[in-house]
């Protein structure tokens, strides 16, 4: 399917400082004429990312924190890098918090909440919002029917804070920092924690979105949980845990497996999660994601060494889009104000068909609700929407193409 036929501008010269009209830095390999705007399901990989995992695999291809000779000592040395990156960019301290590592925002969620003594903590309520992704609202529904508890889904105000006051003392708050159809954040995160805190609260973070282009939002948080994707965040496939370490204390670890032990006997066996060195492996059963593990700290490296000129260029595109999208009256767009991601609806036109025709020309987004269904279709009944979701690969000639199409609608 076509819908139009645009013609095609020469390709710009990679220069430095980053300018509009260039991709930055890493993203040399993306062809001119590809489009990528699906960022919030999965970012595109920089190139020291690619090389990173690439090293791993050809120079020291080993199984972490089980062998003596140097290619695993290599990974160890590399991994426990990684994990104290992320503490490093979070601005979290190593005595509070760990950091382990699993398949993904999800299964990070749902290991905590299955294996958590909501008895024993005296915890009454759970609490998860509207405009949650199915990894939360799924999970927070399992939980509270596992445990036989309250579960109350609070309405996020329009600039997508969370109404303290309706917050139950002795709650699980489970809730994400960024929404992955507009951008919103969660603007009052800290008065949250402490206030759930004050009231005899837990709270895990669900940082999926945020933490690719506002990281910044999480750093000094004091939340029990934080569970993010490396994968949205222009690392490979991967799924991050920073958990406080007293929360183990709370938790009943169920899901068992090599790696997380010292000692096994018939009947019983020793966690190696008891030692504060190897409190990690908490959440770790089985051999880990090494090399997508290290290329999640050449991820952070890029991300801390981008030059001011490739952040002000996505704001520049963000702005731009953001004032198209708003401005055109066939057009239905759910943001409120501009971000990385947009989803909209045209009059008249099936989303899933405009997609499909969006990337006949190239250009690649996507179209339905996004793992948000309750919110989108049941709440507020919207049609399936397009969502655009830009990246430090985006130029302002994306931008342009994209505006150019949508422009024909009206």
């Amino acid at each position: 399917m076509v819908f139009f036929n645009l013609s095609k501008k020469q390709a710009t010269t990679q220069s430095k400082p980053v300018s509009n009209s260039e991709r930055t830095s890493g993203f040399e390999y993306l062809k001119r004429q590809d489009i990528y705007f699906d960022g919030a399901c999965q970012s595109l990989r920089p190139q020291p990312v690619i090389d990173g995992l690439v090293e791993y695999y050809q120079k020291h291809n080993s199984c972490g924190e089980r062998v003596k000779y140097q290619w695993g000592k290599t990974t160890d040395q590399k991994v426990e890098q990684t994990r104290d990156q992320v503490l490093k960019l979070l601005k979290l301290k190593k005595r509070d918090y760990f950091v382990s590592f699993t398949l993904n925002t999800t299964y990070g969620i749902n290991l905590l909440l299955s294996q958590f003594d909501f008895k024993a903590v005296g915890i009454k309520t759970i609490i998860t919002s509207d405009i949650e992704h199915n990894s939360v609202f799924l999970a927070t529904q399992s939980a509270a029917t596992r445990a036989k508890l309250e579960r109350l889904v609070l309405s996020r105000e329009a600039d997508g804070s969370l109404p303290i006051s309706e917050i139950p003392d002795n709650s699980l708050v489970v809730i994400n920092v960024m929404i992955n159809i507009d951008g919103r954040t969660l603007k009052n995160l800290k008065d949250v924690i402490t206030y759930v805190h004050q009231k005899q609260g837990i709270i895990v973070l669900d940082a999926a979105q945020a933490m690719a282009h506002n990281y910044q939002l999480l750093q000094e948080t004091e939340a029990d949980a934080i569970c993010f994707s490396a994968h949205k965040m222009y690392g490979a496939s991967l799924g991050v845990m920073v958990v406080r370490k007293t929360l183990l204390e709370n938790l009943n670890l169920t899901f068992l497996g090599g790696g997380m032990v010292d000692d096994v006997e018939k009947n019983s066996y020793l966690l190696s999660a008891e030692h504060d060195d190897k409190i990690h492996t908490a959440f770790e059963a089985g051999l880990q994601a090494w090399g997508e593990i290290i290329a999640l700290g050449a991820a952070i490296s890029w991300l801390e060494k981008l030059p001011a000129s490739a952040k002000e260029c996505l704001e520049s595109c963000e702005t731009k889009l953001f004032d198209f999208l708003k401005s055109q009256p066939k057009i239905h767009c759910l943001n409120q104000e501009k971000s990385t991601t947009f989803s909209f609806y045209v009059e008249g036109i099936n989303s899933h068909l405009l997609a499909e025709a969006l990337s006949d020309q190239n250009i690649m987004v996507r179209s339905g609700y996004f793992c948000v269904h309750y919110y989108l279709d049941h709440k507020m009944h919207f049609p399936p929407l397009v969502r655009v979701s830009l990246g430090y690969q985006t130029t302002e000639s994306d931008i342009n193409k994209l505006i150019a199409i949508l422009r024909k609608f009206n």
